[in-house]
């Protein structure tokens, strides 16, 4: 029993606008399913596109969110040139700059956006100066993200209990957790230090737009994991049961990020 982040899905105010954007920026493979459109980020991760107010009464939650929502998405390229070719992709469709790109004392070189159904994006590449020419389209060599919390070690403490596994530990500043392929790494920083390296203010209320799902292959991994997370200080959310998409639960996690557990 292990607990996954298989996929993120985002809450966002229309699907196909946001097909549209996604593809444009990113150029993934896409499963359009009308009410929802998955998005595999060229094998680097999964992110599932539903309506907002779908996303929260499927958890049982109300749809209003204001501000900084506490978490940064990563797309991960291997040089600069292929951040400023997804920036520039993803500005001409409508997305705000948060930080233009440039080069980072410790982080190589990045930029941060916010796409238009209000997801934040950091685009990063681990060097400063160009090796080569870009991809066509560039292709991530990993996707991450990162959840603003309130102690990373108390949220280490509740993930590892679920049978993640820590890849890199900071105490307080920073932990992350191993990455398995095909799957988006799952990393906890203090909020107010993801808000600022994000360019934004840390206040923020409401639905976050986010579900973090974990895709299981039997009804009893679903009940283990969601029992697992109440034990180890999370939350029942919704409790597990029998739905369209197949028998699923949720849960939060000690910061109230929202979980989904399926097994299809």
């Amino acid at each position: 029993m292990t607990l996954s982040l298989d996929v993120v899905t985002l809450g966002v105010p229309e699907v196909q606008a946001a097909h549209i954007f996604y593809k444009a920026a990113f150029s993934p493979t896409a499963a359009d399913h009308g009410r929802h459109v998955r998005l595999d980020l060229h094998g680097a991760g999964q992110v599932a596109l539903h309506g907002i107010e779908a996303l929260a009464a499927d958890a049982q939650a109300e749809p209003a969110t204001s501000g900084f929502r506490g978490y940064v998405l990563s797309f991960i390229v291997s040089q600069p040139r292929e951040v400023e070719t997804v920036l520039n992709a993803a500005f001409q469709n409508g997305a705000r700059v948060l930080k233009p790109a440039k080069k980072s004392l410790f982080a190589g070189f990045s930029a941060v956006y916010q796409a238009p159904d209000g997801a934040i994006w950091k685009l990063a590449a681990p060097i400063r100066k160009d090796t080569g020419p870009a991809g066509e389209p560039p292709l991530p060599t990993e996707t991450a993200l990162f959840l603003g919390v309130a102690e990373p070690n108390v949220s280490k403490v509740f993930y590892t209990a679920l049978g993640m596994i820590v890849d890199r530990d900071y105490g307080s500043k920073y932990v992350d957790f191993r990455l398995a392929p095909g799957t988006c790494r799952l990393g906890l920083l203090p909020r107010q230090v993801l808000a600022k390296d994000a360019g934004v203010g840390e206040a923020g209320t409401g639905f976050r737009a986010m579900v973090l799902t974990c895709e299981t292959g039997s009804r009893a991994e679903v009940d283990a994991l969601v029992a697992a997370a109440v034990s180890a200080g999370g939350r029942v959310a919704v409790a597990a049961g029998e739905t369209e998409q197949g028998y699923s639960g949720h849960f939060t996690d000690p910061d109230g990020f929202l979980w989904k557990v399926v097994s299809a």
